[in-house]
């Protein structure tokens, strides 16, 4: 079985403060995410900056 190290596991989602999307990246191993506290996620990706650019088109998303 594979255990998972304190830096792998995933955070959980704040509860939304605001109406507006504040998207972060995730970083998992290798991989990179973009979350939202909305509850959206974006593909895993392996680079940092196409996830960056996942975000950024959320956030501009109405």
């Amino acid at each position: 079985m594979y255990d998972q190290r304190p830096d792998e596991v995933p955070p959980t989602a704040p509860a939304p403060v605001s109406a507006g999307h504040e998207p972060t990246t995730v970083e998992r191993g290798s991989f990179c995410t973009a979350r939202c506290a909305c509850g959206w996620f974006g593909p895993a990706r392996r680079s940092r900056d196409r996830a960056r650019t996942d975000a950024a088109e959320h956030r501009a998303a109405p």
